[in-house]
């Protein structure tokens, strides 16, 4: 599971780096070369930053999207969160276990938007 996740979400994190890196204008790069910056000076001031900015909300949704995509895990027989919550209701005839597991994935996907906009907000410098 973890390596199908990791390869999975590799290729897509890959994606939204290079977008973000070629979604850049190459004056930003010609302007580094003309005030003497190298190319590592020229990606660590000023191409990174502003990749940074502009992958930040995929990322998050991507993030996201692993976090709820952990639960298909069952599906491969993998005991995971839901399946285990999925037994215990099973032997309890209850479902409060399943609405633990729910509240836990939405306490989780909360948590993670609320540090991933706080990050937004903090690089949004110019609005």
């Amino acid at each position: 599971m973890i390596i199908g996740f990791s390869l999975n979400y590799a290729a897509y994190f890959a994606e939204i780096y290079r977008a973000g890196f070629q979604g850049i204008p190459i004056g930003q790069r010609e302007a580094a070369t003309v005030m003497g910056y190298n190319r590592l000076q020229t990606f660590g001031y000023i191409l990174f930053p502003q990749m940074v900015k502009r992958v930040l909300p995929p990322v998050t949704n991507e993030i996201i999207t692993l976090v709820k995509d952990t639960s298909l895990a069952f599906a491969l027989a993998y005991t995971e969160m839901f399946t285990l919550a999925k037994q215990i209701a099973a032997s309890q005839t209850s479902l409060l276990p399943l609405f633990i597991a729910g509240v836990f994935y939405y306490v989780f996907n909360f948590v993670v938007a609320y540090v991933m906009e706080t990050l937004e907000n903090k690089l949004n410098y110019y609005h």
